[in-house]
């Protein structure tokens, strides 16, 4: 498969075009970001790492029917993915509390959140990714409702199926974002999943095991992304 001119770069990936039409070609960078980029990194390592872990995931979701845009691994630091109308909306669900809903609702960090929480956000750096509702999305033509529909019950779909994978490796999916895209008028999962997009804790200590690691300093965040990897029988050799 020939790669030919870039398509989008975003703070840690790139999409590139290809000789199929339907087909692009996503490319994780080594480029590690935090607080809408004003602190950037290079990470050795980092780009394989997760290129062969959203890989693995999204073969899991694949296998547990939830349609993705992923098709196969290309390279250490390449995947083949599916040309999807992207929709500018991110969808975040919340098993733990964390983050910045702490910051917003006063609330304590790892609070339990039963049923977990579900919030949309508008993917547009320049202005923070604000909050936005079902409303907004539907007066400013960001989304059909009927699309926004499929995209909750796939993101609600990913948390039963993801959650239980992590349990398998002692470790907390606490919360993540996903975003979507339309394929031949069909709701796709699209962009990413990996420690940079989630937040995950070790069960017994709760170690931060995700990309807070590099917003607070903790230091070994590739590490902590292998270990992950490893503790779901993901070999990144």
């Amino acid at each position: 498969m020939n790669k030919y001119d870039e398509l989008y770069r975003g703070k840690a990936k790139s999409v590139y075009f290809t000789d199929d039409p339907d087909l692009l070609i996503l490319h994780f960078r080594n480029d590690t970001s935090a607080f809408d980029g004003k602190k950037i990194e290079q990470l050795d390592r980092k780009g394989m790492v997760n290129n062969k872990f959203n890989g693995f995931i999204m073969e899991k979701l694949a296998a547990a029917g939830i349609p993705t845009h992923f098709e196969s691994l290309l390279s250490d630091e390449e995947s083949v993915v599916l040309k999807l109308e992207m929709i500018p909306v991110e969808c975040v669900v919340r098993n733990i509390a964390a983050g910045s809903i702490c910051k917003r609702l006063g609330v304590e960090e790892g609070i339990d959140l039963t049923p977990p929480t579900f919030e949309f956000f508008l993917k547009d750096d320049a202005r923070g990714d604000p909050m936005i509702n079902e409303y907004h999305i539907e007066s400013f033509g960001w989304a059909k409702p009927e699309h926004v529909a499929k995209m909750k019950e796939i993101t609600f779909a990913v948390n039963d199926v993801l959650k239980a994978l992590f349990l398998t490796g002692n470790m907390l999916l606490v919360d993540y974002k996903l975003e979507f895209g339309l394929h031949k008028g069909q709701v796709v999962l699209g962009d990413e999943f990996t420690p940079d997009g989630c937040r995950l804790w070790d069960v017994d200590t709760r170690e931060k095991l995700d990309k807070d690691r590099f917003r607070q300093g903790l230091g070994d965040v590739v590490e902590s992304y292998e270990l992950v990897g490893h503790r779901l029988g993901l070999n990144f050799d």
